[in-house]
């Protein structure tokens, strides 16, 4: 069930997304972990024709700005892959600590699974111009400046910021928009 109140109207636009991590656990600071959300994206654009113009993955949370046929089925499947993915990996490394963090976190409602890893919603924003895109793709690029860990957009590894700068990438984005 869709909870959250941001909705998808016409997925024949790009689509600002933020994925968190349950309760803002730094989960995502774990190098391993940013490997398994990096493939991933990685397998939607190959597979399921998913266009990235723009992304910046934080230590807990992930913005980007996305189009693809169906965007909350996409995201849905995103979330529920690499959580199992991520879920995996803390058991086989026994991160006890961590596990009992998600399972603490749980939602209440969440009764077919021990663990979450994301919190529920996407806060879809729809991009309708270019001026949206411009404003969207810089708050992004700029997100860990403000978060004081780089002084410049494109010193962060895991952002779009580098592409925009013709440096190399984790992932490849469009940048004709």
């Amino acid at each position: 069930m869709n909870r959250d109140r941001y909705k998808i109207y016409n997925n024949k636009y790009p689509y600002f997304v933020t994925i968190t991590i349950i309760q803002w656990l730094p989960i995502l600071g774990i190098k391993k972990i940013r490997d398994i959300v990096v493939d991933s994206i990685k397998y939607l654009q190959r597979n399921k024709k998913m266009v990235l113009y723009a992304y910046v993955i934080m230590e807990n949370h992930m913005h980007m700005v996305i189009q693809v046929d169906d965007v909350q089925e996409i995201i849905s499947k995103f979330k529920s892959f690499t959580a199992r993915q991520i879920i995996d990996y803390f058991k086989e490394s026994n991160h006890q600590d961590i596990l009992k963090l998600l399972g603490f976190f749980k939602l209440q409602h969440k009764k077919d699974r021990d663990f979450q890893l994301w919190q529920e919603g996407i806060h879809p924003v729809q991009i309708d111009s270019i001026d949206k895109m411009k404003q969207k793709v810089e708050y992004i690029h700029n997100n860990p400046v403000k978060k004081g860990y780089v002084k410049e957009p494109a010193h962060w590894i895991y952002s779009s910021a580098r592409n925009y700068n013709n440096l190399e990438s984790e992932l490849e984005v469009r940048m004709d928009w």
